[in-house]
């Protein structure tokens, strides 16, 4: 059985990624199990217990295939009529590649308010710098976890 942990003894780490020639999917997957906390021993599903995650060069993110055009994005904005719908390449264009990468790990997260907190753990940067060096992250070396999380272009 596994013991309930209390909020007090929840301990929060950060993790770093480079996300440069990563797949989005398999990035999103690992990053959705991170937010989670479903790679720690003290997983429950009805709390907060994952960690915070920086991602660094989304710019530079690929897809596999031809998935960057022909993959869609659909939103209804709640009136008749109002589905809207684009595609990785125009999010690109918008320069808005963070919201590919956010659109990915949210849709693998249960919907609710857990899964809306546990998304304002993931912190998302254009280059190499971002403002959380002083809370030390652990740099996780994403490419050399598997062999095809790497996108050879």
């Amino acid at each position: 059985m596994t013991p309930f942990i209390k909020k007090k003894e929840i301990k929060k780490d950060w993790y770093i990624i480079n996300a440069e020639n990563a797949a989005v999917g398999r990035l999103a997957s690992y990053i959705s199990k991170v937010l989670r906390g479903k790679n720690k021993p003290t997983f429950n599903p009805h709390i907060d217990n994952g960690d915070f995650v920086v991602v660094t060069n989304i710019d530079k993110i690929k897809f596999t295939g031809k998935k960057f055009q022909n993959k869609k994005y659909f939103k209804h904005t709640g009136h008749p009529g109002g589905i809207k719908e684009t595609t990785p390449s125009i999010l690109k264009e918008r320069n808005k590649t963070q919201e590919i990468l956010k659109l990915a790990v949210k849709r693998m997260l249960p919907g609710g308010p857990l899964a809306k907190k546990q998304l304002t753990k993931l912190k998302i940067y254009n280059g190499e710098n971002h403002p959380h060096d002083i809370q030390k992250p652990k740099v996780v070396d994403f490419k050399k976890l598997n062999k095809r999380n790497l996108v050879k272009s």
